[in-house]
């Protein structure tokens, strides 16, 4: 894979961003396999959690590796803890990432934008993140894939040991993260309106260890989805909110996501 640390600067934002981006190559050197070359490669934009940045998942999982032989680009923006949504009292990230971030990418990388050949997946803050932009603009992602995390609005703050904050209230509203409940921030608005609407739905593809501090809210979140005319799938394996548990499933998701190839990630 190519390796590129990108930084422009964001209009929409307002300031330098930071991306991190792998492209497919046909050789790879001693070890690895590549995979034919494009004009066009099919795009995984993989998020990052509230803790983390643009370079994270490459540092902390052998996501270059897994993805070497199946011609597939990853996109790394950092995020900072904008939980991908315009803020209340700030920068608009949501219109970053749905619009200005992957214009700039196709300009500057041979990135496809056909919707069966973009998917969006991320943990933890990432999570939530793919699913509010996969839903939120069904048009542009085939799949989503969601690690850890749930419909955050309705996360119960005692629960999962996090505190109403001037971040939440910033991003959100005054009231944290339930002020996002009944807007563009709650995942179910979303969901319901593609299907009122009968616009795309993306597949979607939900995971979360039973150890983990989110565990029930992703239960919940995953009540929801199979009660939907979604096309979705939930699994749990052992783990807590850590990147031994992320790194393990990043690749099933993988072979979910692209059942021809699966056995190239055996």
């Amino acid at each position: 894979m190519a390796l590129f640390q990108v930084d422009f600067f964001s209009e929409v934002l307002g300031q330098s961003s930071q991306v991190t981006v792998i492209l497919p190559q046909k050789d790879q050197g001693i070890g690895m396999e590549g995979s034919e070359k494009k004009d066009r490669y099919p795009v995984l934009w993989l998020l990052h959690g509230s803790s983390d940045d643009h370079t994270t998942w490459l540092r902390r999982t052998s996501i270059e590796r897994y993805v070497s032989e199946l011609g597939l680009a990853v996109v790394m923006p950092n995020a900072h803890q904008s939980f991908y949504n315009n803020l209340a009292h700030g920068r608009r990230y949501y219109d970053y990432f749905t619009d200005e971030l992957p214009r700039v990418m196709r300009e500057f990388f041979p990135l496809s934008d056909k919707r069966e050949e973009n998917f969006v997946c991320g943990l933890s803050m990432g999570g939530y993140g793919s699913l509010r932009i996969g839903l939120g603009e069904p048009e542009k992602y085939g799949a989503i894939g969601c690690f850890s995390a749930g419909n955050l609005v309705y996360m119960d703050l005692k629960e999962s040991k996090v505190d109403e904050n001037p971040m939440t209230q910033m991003i959100f509203g005054a009231n944290g993260f339930s002020a996002g409940i009944g807007t563009e921030a709650d995942l179910y608005v979303l969901a319901e309106r593609n299907v009122r609407e009968n616009r795309p739905m993306p597949r979607i593809y939900q995971c979360c260890g039973t150890e983990d501090f989110l565990l029930e809210l992703s239960r919940k979140t995953a009540d929801y989805f199979e009660q939907s005319p979604y096309d979705f799938e939930y699994h749990e394996g052992p783990g807590i909110h850590e990147w031994a548990f992320w790194d393990e499933w990043i690749q099933k998701f993988l072979q979910w996501l692209l059942p021809d190839q699966a056995d190239r990630l055996a």
